[in-house]
């Protein structure tokens, strides 16, 4: 559910007429709803129940704007983070060092430290060369830093081949058949905890038969891990469930089918079990919301031109992914036509012979479901201005992130010194 409906014929977030965000902000831009956030946190909650404390870790990645990690860490979430930017969004924000996990397969000197000295719930490694230097870096600044491994599983998640990330060829983690090998090497260096054993296969995961194999290697971890002496205290399951994009599609396991399978998994594990959502919370809490610029003639069907491109929402040049275009006030006609983008790229189209509402150049259209991997992937490619953020709250509204100009890009560039003589 979201809370972006129709009113009086126009499409609305909670109690803001889209058309009043595009007015004054100017589009393209995208629009967030608080309610919807913070409903699906509560949903994932509930659906956990009645799991002793668990950790729920928003994934930072899927959308990093501080007015999204101040709302959700007013609901008591944590977060998941991959980089020291991320760590440092997290805290300012307002979320609590124990409750960041930070993972991330190519963690540095410098952000290790970051957080060490910072705080944190646990380093989830990815490698025993890893583990090394994150024992080095705690011994040189005397502190001691809880860890667990990323075990690869293995386990085919059956999503976009682009975002499965428990697979043998995939770059995360350590091989389940070496788990014991790197915990027994993690256990002999000083200046680390180990307390815990992390997993995630991939993100838009459809079905709950991946996660819970994967689910159940852990758990058999887990019980070996103990027997060769180690104290296992933590069980990170990450994220990955995925949500509705397409509705002619099969909807996706609800979190309460999921909460449910994690807890008869799960039962007996003894553990903190921490779980890592992104898109699950965010994805379907913003639309990207544009105007149609032109409707140009096609060899098969018309081309409907944006002013958002695929440097404003990247994942249908990326993954191929379907995004629900709608009108923002629809004349209730349909046609079929291709939407594109104005950046001169092919691959600058968000959808091929679509059926969707009948629009007109200067009317608005919105992209569902981009609140996750959207404005956090956004680029100014083509010299093109960032695209801003907006967030809503009932009847009130503000801009979250403004959008950066070509006069701050070209501003941010500098010319060399001898290039300024040479053209003088």
């Amino acid at each position: 559910m979201d809370y972006f409906t129709h009113q009086g014929g126009a499409l609305h977030c909670e109690d803001v007429p889209l058309s009043e965000i595009a007015d004054a902000v100017g589009t393209p831009v995208y629009v967030y709803s608080s309610a919807t956030m913070v409903r699906h946190a509560q949903v994932l909650r509930q659906s956990l129940e009645p799991l002793a404390d668990p950790l729920i870790a928003y994934a930072v990645k899927a959308n990093p704007n501080a007015a999204v990690l101040a709302t959700l860490g007013a609901e008591g979430l944590g977060a998941d983070v991959v980089s020291g930017g991320e760590y440092r969004r997290a805290l300012s924000a307002g979320i609590a060092p124990e409750k960041i996990v930070f993972s991330g397969v190519g963690k540095t000197e410098e952000e290790m430290a970051l957080a060490l000295e910072g705080g944190l719930f646990q380093f989830n490694l990815e490698s025993v060369e890893e583990a090394e230097m994150l024992s080095a870096v705690a011994t040189r600044l005397g502190r001691r830093a809880p860890v667990g491994f990323r075990v690869n599983p293995d386990v085919v998640a059956g999503t976009h081949a682009k975002i499965s990330t428990g697979s043998a060829e995939n770059k995360f983690g350590v091989p389940f058949a070496d788990a014991l090998a790197a915990y027994r090497r993690a256990a002999e260096l000083p200046g680390l905890d180990v307390q815990g054993v992390a997993v995630h296969i991939g993100s838009q995961l459809t079905s709950l038969d991946p996660l819970e194999a994967a689910f159940t290697k852990v758990g058999m971890l887990i019980g070996n891990l103990r027997d060769a002496g180690h104290v296992i205290t933590v069980a990170d399951l990450g994220g990955g469930l995925g949500i509705p994009y397409n509705s002619d599609l099969p909807s996706p396991p609800s979190p309460e089918e999921y909460g449910a399978m994690v807890r008869r998994v799960a039962s007996g594990w003894n553990v903190r079990l921490v779980f890592e959502p992104g898109r699950l919370i965010v994805g379907n809490a913003g639309v990207l919301l544009t105007r149609v610029i032109r409707v140009k003639p096609g060899s098969t069907h018309p081309f409907v031109v944006v002013d958002a491109a695929m440097n404003d929402l990247m994942r249908p040049a990326l993954y191929d992914a379907w995004h629900s275009i709608e009108a923002v006030a629809p004349h209730g006609s349909k046609a079929t036509v291709n939407v594109v983008g104005p950046v001169c790229e092919t691959g600058d189209t968000f959808a091929m012979g679509r059926e969707m509402d009948t629009v007109q150049p200067g009317e608005l259209v919105i992209f569902r479901t981009a609140g996750a991997y959207a404005a956090a992937m956004s680029s100014t490619y083509n010299s093109r201005p960032l695209t801003p953020e907006v967030l809503v709250h009932g009847s009130d509204w503000a801009v979250v992130r403004k959008r950066i100009d070509i006069d701050r890009l070209i501003a941010a560039d500098a010319v060399p010194e001898w290039l300024v003589a040479a053209r003088a």
